[in-house]
């Protein structure tokens, strides 16, 4: 980017900590340093604990100007750039946050309110912090109205994905989708839930007419799913759709197992080579 655009975006950043210290409550006299890393880390960390809520069109404005930068600023990454490795299947290595696709894939926790742990590295975090303030108040409208429905204690059951816009993201949706937790001991219902994420992810691209989808590694991170099981199962899951829906194919471009890890990467290319 250009010297003036870096003068620009540091103006709106400088903004934007200044109106989230205020808006967030209790905040307002932490020190924010000049280091411009350090500003985007105090604004990530402000929008992380903010509760679902509007914010002043003015503010709005700023935020969503600074965040399409930020993604300019970071790579968007299209379908061109992501060869096929078979059957409309992809892998790519990297910040899910700069795909220009369809949909990505969120791994949500029940709630579906994204992280509130300031600066977590989980992808629920990432995806909330980049996609602006607006994410996490569709999220939680949705679920007011699943309460209003379905009670006050009502969480997002396992595998069912939840569509949303993604705001400032390149993607045009977001998909929520609660992965199986694994405690003590893998069991065969937790290994059957994975592969309904993919499987019900898949059939609300569908219903969507969302063509281009790239998945996360669901559970697998806090939710402690082993790496290399978990792959198994979710390329087992989107073959064995693929094969149960071959008059939808024409409907689907391109899924994409999104990975961020080397042992990831290895993992799927192993399993797709």
């Amino acid at each position: 980017m250009s010297e003036k655009m870096d003068e620009k975006m540091d103006e709106e950043l400088t903004f934007l900590v200044k109106k989230f210290k205020e808006d967030t409550g209790g905040y307002e006299q932490i020190n924010v340093p000049d280091d411009t890393e350090e500003k985007r880390r105090v604004l990530r960390a402000l929008m992380n604990v903010r509760r679902p809520k509007n914010l002043p069109d003015s503010v709005l404005e700023i935020q969503d100007e600074y965040l399409k930068n930020r993604a300019e600023e970071k790579g968007v990454v299209t379908l061109d750039e992501i060869p096929i490795i078979k059957d409309k299947i992809s892998i790519y290595q990297g910040d899910i946050t700069r795909l220009s696709v369809d949909a990505i894939v969120n791994a949500a926790n029940s709630q579906m309110l994204g992280c509130f742990v300031p600066l977590h590295n989980c992808i629920d975090n990432c995806i909330h912090s980049f996609a602006g303030v607006q994410l996490r108040l569709e999220c939680a409208r949705k679920m007011n109205k699943l309460r209003d429905k379905y009670g006050e204690n009502y969480e997002q059951p396992t595998a069912i994905p939840m569509l949303t816009n993604a705001y400032n993201l390149p993607s045009k949706k977001v998909i929520h989708i609660v992965g199986p937790i694994v405690y003590r001991h893998l069991t065969k219902k937790s290994e059957e839930e994975l592969a309904n994420c993919y499987k019900n992810t898949l059939n609300m691209c569908l219903k969507n007419n969302i063509k281009s989808v790239a998945f996360c590694c669901i559970s697998t991170g806090v939710f402690n799913f082993p790496h290399e099981l978990a792959a198994e199962i979710a390329v087992t899951a989107v073959n064995a759709w693929l094969q149960e829906n071959p008059i939808h194919h024409e409907n689907i471009d391109r899924i994409i197992f999104n990975v961020f890890k080397d042992e990831d990467l290895e993992i799927y290319e192993k399993l797709l080579g």
